[in-house]
């Protein structure tokens, strides 16, 4: 291997990113081994539209704070603690948080938690939902008040459909909503690339970013294209739940972290994945 190779493993590819909130942080690292990335931000992360029902569940916990606090997202606990920060409720909000049993789906609320000078109690041993479901399914649940913070676009059920069969009481909240960000000309654009066979690999970071790029897909036109596209393209996935959701797609993210879902391990695989020997 010559000196280049060693130190720029990616050097002459190609990476296309659908990252928004992390993007700078993981187009620096895949740099630094040398990729050339293409940028195409998919969602901005942005407060519900209706603020509302997020605010009287936070009127909720700080009267009572609940007996567990399920976190599926790091996104989730920071959006929930400035809400209650612009309520003027944020030192109770986080003696709440501090009294309650927290439950977490993963590193990012894991450490969420600690920005705010909290620990987890629990932490699911794979971070999907099964991963919650198995580590509650030890549990005595019966009676037991639970806070569920979910993520936009949830629509399976299993999580709160298993606590209320546990006998517990959940209350989940959605703090945070997903909007457009990259234009559907610029999803186009991306797509007509990956069918012309430009790009080595796509790195998808969240489910929701699939189905945006398939719904501007459809919108353009380009729902074949597309479809060629990912198929000669490298698709790295940063966890089951993301290679779960392209599945549903009928596509297999041949790259996937092994045992720890977030940006360094997904770029590590990606450097071991376009550098293996063919």
């Amino acid at each position: 291997m010559n000196d280049e190779a060693a130190t720029h493993p990616l050097s002459g590819r190609r990476i296309a990113l659908l990252e928004s909130r992390e993007a700078e942080r993981l187009a620096a690292m895949l740099r630094e081994q040398g990729a050339e990335v293409v940028a195409c931000p998919m969602l901005a992360i942005v407060d519900p539209a209706d603020t509302a029902p997020v605010l009287a569940w936070l009127g909720r916990f700080v009267a009572e704070p609940v007996d567990d606090l399920i976190l599926l997202t790091g996104e989730g606990l920071s959006r929930l603690h400035d809400l209650a920060r612009r309520a003027g409720i944020a030192p109770a909000f986080l003696t709440g948080v501090g009294r309650s049993r927290t439950i977490t789906r993963g590193p990012k609320p894991a450490r969420a938690l600690r920005a705010l000078g909290l620990s987890p109690s629990l932490r699911a041993e794979h971070p999907t939902t099964d991963g919650i479901i198995a580590l509650l399914s030890g549990l005595d649940l019966s009676g037991r008040r639970i806070g569920v913070q979910l993520y936009p676009g949830a629509v399976d059920t299993r999580l709160v459909d298993f606590l209320r069969a546990a006998g517990a009481a959940p209350d989940p909240v959605t703090p945070y909503e997903y909007a457009a960000n990259a234009s559907d000309a610029a999803i186009a654009g991306l797509i007509d690339r990956m069918a012309a066979d430009e790009i080595d690999a796509i790195a998808f970071t969240s489910a929701p970013q699939i189905r945006r790029l398939f719904e501007a897909a459809h919108a353009s036109g380009r729902a074949e294209s597309l479809d060629a596209g990912l198929r000669q393209t490298t698709i790295a996935a940063v966890g089951p739940v993301v290679a779960d959701e392209l599945k549903r797609h009928g596509l297999t993210a041949t790259i996937v972290p092994s045992d720890a879902y977030f940006m360094k391990p997904l770029v590590s695989a990606i450097v071991a994945a376009l550098t293996a020997p063919a």
